[in-house]
């Protein structure tokens, strides 16, 4: 597999926002009023600067042309029906061509998937992997490709809507019913200048979330619609697999198109509502003409995660509901530190397939005030999340920066998150970006200091104690601790060869903390110094050299230190005798 040979550390980022100095738009702006990003935005300089973050790869997510409300009927892409599209700009989700490039992201229209090409190779000159979504499970309500290759049939120009549902088809019909909008959207100012109810479906169809109903809500993905993979959900979810169903065939067409262009990894949108079996035919058809293709599978189950990896032959996994989750409730108090190693323990050697995060598209961002209230809260679980294990992590762009996300920016209202669906930017991160020069020049002062944790973090990654090293946990040994309060400490030791790092984590919002951490006889008989006394460690986020311990045998005293409120600590440790 692909991660036997490195360690992807990845920077996702929205194309569209990215690079949008326009700070004085409007809450559901267009794109003229509210500006947005291109892809020719991203040079070589830019590039460069975010390898120099520590990544090793760049997630564009929104690439594909998606349903919008922006018009280029000019060039044979009309603005999509108001109704079925979320916020201005659209869900960069609700794919209206798999073949094309999203016109928002081009300098010159009719040039847009040539700029996409040129992106591609600015990036493999910085010797960067280029990831972009492939979204498998459902398409725009107004799916139209007009650019979808000569001999490839369209999406549901086969199927027979009479029936509810049929192996052959594409999508799945609700016959006799026509589609019925959620009364909400009405409000919606896009949507007010006009006859809300043009919009014309019939028979229905089923709604990307699985929601097989002519009547979807709001919170529903109304804009979507499912894709049918041969399992009628109707009748107990039976699977007609034999013959492979078409949409396999037509998916399997789509990610070699992309991979023709020399992407290097797909991350696999909403994975596990695409059966298993899909996967297991698909990704290996994939990787025999592209053996290095990286696939990632967004995904929510734990109980899925074994299956998804072994029979689904996916690369890694998100990991979400795990990880991500326990550290947000650490973060916020509702769990104690010491909870952090149940999580590892469930996977039961999973780790390495692991996705590790904190900020990305779907999530809040740290330093809002619906999360944490402060960047800084993000670094001590930030530093768990790349430091545990050998698996990948990213990184979303502005968590660097301690992007807040304040303010509503349109259809995706106040929530903490950057908007996905709306034109708009992301003032904390404009101060990197710096008129262009994305060189942190308008920085604060705290964003100078998180802005240089979070790169020397990423590039730790590449450490061989971080990317090949073992794992040992040190919270059970300082249970009955009484100087290691795990309620807010996490502490563990990455070592590899004749190299060991000791990691600490404090929590705590306000308070510092003077802890003595014990270093168990079987973990100093790994570094065979059980008869050693004399500890020295260079703080290697800091660059700071200290004694950590003067005591007799470690593991009897321990190693003394004062660990700042929200603060990580990575000590690159040496045993002496006296």
């Amino acid at each position: 597999m692909i991660m036997k040979h490195y360690r992807p550390v990845i920077y996702q980022l929205l194309p569209r926002v990215f690079s949008n100095t326009k700070t004085d738009g409007l809450k559901f702006g267009t794109i003229h009023e509210n500006g947005c990003g291109k892809l020719n935005h991203i040079n070589n300089y830019v590039i460069h600067q975010i390898r120099k973050q520590g990544f090793t790869h760049i997630w564009f997510t929104g690439i594909i042309e998606h349903a919008t409300c922006t018009d280029y009927a000019k060039w044979d892409i009309p603005a999509s029906n108001p109704r079925v599209v979320k916020g201005r700009a659209g869900s960069p989700y609700a794919i209206r061509d798999y073949y094309d490039i999203d016109p928002d992201l081009a300098e010159n229209v009719p040039s847009r998937m040539n700029e996409f090409e040129q992106l591609v190779q600015r990036c493999h000159k910085a010797h960067m992997g280029l990831i972009m979504d492939f979204v498998p499970n459902h398409v725009a309500r107004e799916y139209i490709s007009d650019a979808t290759p000569d001999g490839i049939a369209a999406l549901g120009s086969a199927d027979d809507s009479t029936q509810s549902f049929s192996p052959g088809n594409n999508f799945y019909y609700l016959p006799g019913q026509s589609l019925k909008l959620p009364d909400e959207i009405k409000n919606l100012p896009y949507n007010q200048d006009s006859d809300t109810d043009n919009y014309h479906e019939s028979p229905a169809r089923a709604t990307g979330n699985d929601r097989f109903t002519a009547s979807p809500e709001i919170t529903d993905w109304y804009e979507t619609i499912k894709l049918n993979y041969g399992v009628d959900y109707l009748d107990n979810h039976k699977k007609h697999f034999d013959p492979i169903p078409d949409t396999w065939h037509k998916m399997l067409d789509i990610l070699l198109f992309w991979a023709g262009k020399k992407v290097d990894g797909f991350r696999c949108d909403m994975a596990e509502m695409v059966p298993v079996e899909f996967w297991n035919w698909v990704i290996p058809k994939v990787k025999e003409k592209y053996p290095d293709m990286l696939f990632i599978a967004e995904i929510y189950n734990p109980d899925a995660y074994l299956n998804y990896i072994e029979y689904g032959k996916f690369d890694c996994l998100y990991d979400k509901v795990g990880l991500y989750d326990t550290l947000k409730n650490v973060m916020a108090g509702h769990a104690h530190a010491r909870s952090i190693t149940n999580e590892w323990q469930k996977l039961d050697g999973l780790d390495r397939y692991m996705l590790r995060f904190m900020e990305n598209h779907d999530e809040q961002r740290i330093a809002s005030v619906h999360f944490a209230e402060n960047a800084r809260a993000g670094l001590p679980a930030m530093a768990i999340s790349v430091l545990m294990n050998t698996g990948p992590v990213m990184l979303y762009s502005g968590q660097e920066s301690g992007e807040p996300a304040e303010g509503e920016s349109g259809f995706s209202g106040d929530d903490g998150r950057t908007s996905i669906f709306d034109y708009c930017s992301m003032p904390g991160h404009l101060k990197w970006v710096n008129n262009g020069k994305y060189d942190g020049g308008q920085f604060t002062k705290e964003q100078k200091r998180i802005f240089k944790f979070y790169t020397r973090l990423m590039n730790l990654c590449h450490h061989e104690v971080f990317r090949l090293g073992n794992f040992y946990d040190l919270m059970w040994c300082n249970e009955d601790n009484e100087n290691f309060d795990g309620k807010f400490i996490y502490a563990f030791v990455r070592y590899y060869k004749d190299k060991v790092f000791l990691v600490i984590s404090n929590f705590h919002k306000a308070e510092k903390r003077n802890i003595r951490v014990r270093f168990p006889a079987d973990l100093m008989e790994k570094f065979n110094a059980n008869n050693l006394s004399r500890v020295t460690g260079k703080d290697i986020l800091e660059g700071k050299v200290k004694t950590l311990s003067t005591t007799e045998k470690i593991q009897n005293t321990g190693i003394d230190l004062v660990v700042e409120p929200l603060s990580a600590y990575v000590f690159s440790l040496k045993f002496e005798s006296e």
